[in-house]
């Protein structure tokens, strides 16, 4: 059975192990001041036009959210984000664990607006009778596969600016959504708007491991004793500074999206040519494809992937991600399958 259920199903990708492999009985110093992790800092500071960017390596996704998160807001403050943002949906309360309030506002495309913004400011003025909404957390892509366009971060970072709140940007899929046939946006434009993001490698080719980026010293001030306290720095830092110094190599990031990418739209457009809809518009490595119940039950004997969502009695949008190590002759076959299925479903 093959698992289009995520993006890190497999283990790394073979040059990152190499570099592993080679670099493992070096001795470096540790907590992230290897010279990995040196040279992997400023390789990223290059892709963003910012050579004083202040950047963190962690072994997660939600580690990530809840370090920043944790670190930028007071006790008071909140989070405002999508309801399908992952902090909300996904991440086992993390946040509100530490004392914050998510502000949750509807999108049907998995996308905060600035007119959202403005709704949650405009419905939180009863000082200090409510929580004061702090930050504006996005995904890119966001969990629905969909991306933002440069207008519309740049509408976010201006609304961000006029009501003081930090905009933070979650990567976890960042090269999947950098490298989108529909993206006008460069790393370096993620840098200029938005306070803080991070790089995900883990959903794009690394064994684990994302880079947490912040546009200023200022704003990263003692966010080295967060990561020491909340139990985030690694003693062998090397083994993220590793990864990502080869990820950002020959380009090796943005290939590996682009592979993954390529292989969604590979089964994106046999999808369409048979007639079907999604839920999202397919834009990058995560379809949410509407297949009838009972083509979807026999492809679950071959094919592993989540029912996203029930449409009718009858119909049920489901996700369907590749990754880079995702084979194109098995993309094809799922297509195959599927349109044989349809066919015969479509005859009784």
């Amino acid at each position: 059975m093959y698992n289009f259920k995520n993006d890190y199903a497999e283990g790394a990708h073979p040059l990152i192990l190499e570099q592993l492999f080679s670099s493992n009985l070096v001795q470096e110093l540790g907590y992230g001041e290897d010279h990995y992790s040196k040279n992997a800092k400023e390789a990223i500071r290059g892709q963003i036009n910012n050579p004083e960017a202040p950047i963190y390596f962690v072994s997660g996704g939600t580690q990530a959210n809840l370090l920043v998160i944790s670190h930028l807001l007071r006790p008071h403050e909140a989070v405002i984000s999508a309801k399908t943002g992952h902090i909300y949906a996904n991440e086992t309360g993390a946040i509100e664990a530490i004392g914050h309030r998510i502000i949750t506002v509807d999108s049907v495309n998995g996308k905060v607006t600035a007119s959202d913004v403005a709704a949650v400011i405009a419905a939180h003025q009863l000082r200090p009778h409510v929580v004061k909404p702090k930050m504006l957390y996005i995904s890119n892509s966001t969990e629905l596969g969909t991306i933002y366009r440069k207008d519309e971060l740049m509408a976010l970072h201006a609304i961000c600016r006029q009501h003081d709140l930090f905009l933070f940007l979650d990567g976890a899929r960042l090269g999947h959504a950098l490298t989108a046939k529909d993206n006008d946006l460069s790393l370096a434009d993620i840098a200029s708007y938005t306070d803080v993001f991070y790089i995900g490698g883990t959903k794009n080719g690394a064994l684990l491991g994302e880079a947490i980026v912040f546009r200023t010293a200022d704003l990263a001030e003692d966010f080295d004793y967060i990561l020491k306290q909340k139990g985030a720095l690694l003693a062998k830092g090397r083994i993220l500074g590793i990864q990502f110094l080869t990820l950002f190599t020959d380009d090796l990031y943005f290939n590996l999206a682009k592979k993954a990418n390529r292989c969604a739209q590979q089964i994106a457009d046999r999808l369409i040519a048979l007639g079907f809809s999604f839920l999202t518009p397919p834009q990058t490595n995560q379809l949410f494809p509407i297949l009838p119940r009972k083509v979807i039950d026999q492809l679950l004997a071959k094919y592993a992937f989540y029912i996203w969502t029930e449409i009718d009695e009858t119909h049920a949008a489901v996700r369907i991600i590749t990754s880079w190590a995702t084979d194109e002759t098995l993309a094809a076959n799922f297509c195959k399958d599927l349109e044989i299925l349809s066919e015969n479903e479509r005859k009784r």
